[in-house]
């Protein structure tokens, strides 16, 4: 029975968390829920690489149809009508070729993923490689390719260039900005294998699936105690500290968890939600 409440504890930390996924980028810990402006794991790097290459395909597929009929000149560029950027016609001219027919030619040799351009490749071995060219000038952090690191830059500047209409929130990144508006349509495109229950975010499913699999990877090094989520873990260590964050304001009891000052609420309020 404590198990069974352990894990309902756990989920319910992970929900409440996630629908904090508005304020996503001043958060931390997801993928165990991490903030996305400031770092992307080697997943998250090798997905948003293979959608810039399928970008890239589409833009530059478009582009050899519109200049197939031109006549050219050597190393002339061209300019795409999507992003406006010029491609040298003789850079990788092998590449154009690959673009039209749609094939992926240049495949890593560690993990088995395909581009259609040499450079896409040799951006994406860095997720391999450990390599980070890209500095944040203000705070050091590293990143693998350019773009990531104008994102970040949105942390020291402010900017939250992505508004939603319904609540107002705003976002540094589409993405969690997409992840909110899920919040709003209710939208859950994650569902669960072995169970009815869905999730509007990929994570979620996979902290969930723990129930399935009873793991529990984060384990208190003072008593040994294991935990299938992390704010779990975090929790319990109050035990050990005599940490008791959440006070009420009418009385100044303090408790370690955030529900117990719930349940005491109720002694005040005279609520029986259970009568």
């Amino acid at each position: 029975m404590a198990f069974i409440k352990e894990e309902n504890e756990d989920i319910r930390i992970v929900e409440v968390f996630t629908v904090k996924q508005e304020d996503l980028e001043e958060q931390t810990g997801l993928m165990t829920l991490k903030d996305e402006t400031e770092d992307l794991d080697e997943n998250e790097e090798k997905d948003q690489y293979e959608k810039h290459d399928d970008l890239k395909t589409e833009e530059q597929s478009t582009l050899t149809k519109k200049t197939s009929s031109q006549k050219t000149k050597p190393n002339s560029f061209f300019s795409s009508h999507h992003c406006g950027k010029g491609l040298n016609s003789q850079t990788y001219p092998e590449d154009r070729i690959r673009v039209r027919r749609g094939k992926k030619l240049y495949m890593c040799q560690q993990c088995g993923k395909s581009f259609s351009h040499r450079r896409h490749l040799e951006v994406h071995m860095r997720v391999h490689t450990g390599e980070r060219p890209f500095i944040c000038q203000q705070c050091g952090k590293c990143f693998t390719q350019k773009q990531n690191l104008s994102i970040h830059q949105r942390v020291h500047t402010g900017e939250k260039p992505y508004t939603c209409k319904q609540c107002g929130n705003s976002f540094t990144q589409k993405h969690s900005f997409e992840v909110h508006a899920r919040i709003h349509n209710g939208e859950k495109p994650y569902p669960c294998p072995q169970c009815d229950r869905r999730f509007n975010v990929k994570q979620n499913l996979e902290v969930h699936m723990r129930v399935h699999t009873r793991e529990k990877p984060f384990t208190c090094q003072q008593c040994g105690k294991t935990f299938a989520h992390v704010q779990s873990l975090n929790s319990h260590k109050r035990a050990h500290t005599g940490e008791k964050p959440y006070a009420c304001f009418l009385c100044g009891k303090s408790f370690t968890q955030k529900q117990n000052l719930d349940l005491h609420k109720r002694l005040h309020s005279g609520e029986k939600p259970y009568a």
